[in-house]
């Protein structure tokens, strides 16, 4: 039987999708950790992929007459409180 080759992961998708998928990004180079907690560092590729979406995405929102907005990165903690009976999980 062939061995299966696991491009440096260590873990299979199905076993453990988290980390799977934090390992995935990392041997990709497409982000690294950020000395603020919570926050990643976009590297080139993953940029060059956001930008992509962001212009596939804008151009769907020009074609039904809908406007971007742009939200804050960080909320804070006050208003997190205010919406937790909503969230699940």
């Amino acid at each position: 039987m062939a061995k299966k080759q696991t491009l440096g992961l260590n873990v299979k998708k199905n076993d453990n999708l988290s980390e799977w998928y934090t390992q995935v990004v990392q041997k990709a180079e497409l982000a690294d950790y950020s000395s603020v907690s919570g926050c990643m560092v976009l590297r080139p590729n993953s940029y060059a992929i956001w930008e992509n979406i962001q212009k596939i995405f804008d151009s769907m929102l020009k074609k039904t007459g809908h406007k971007n907005a742009y939200f804050p990165l960080f909320i804070p903690e006050h208003l997190l409180m205010k919406e937790k009976e909503h969230v699940k999980g």
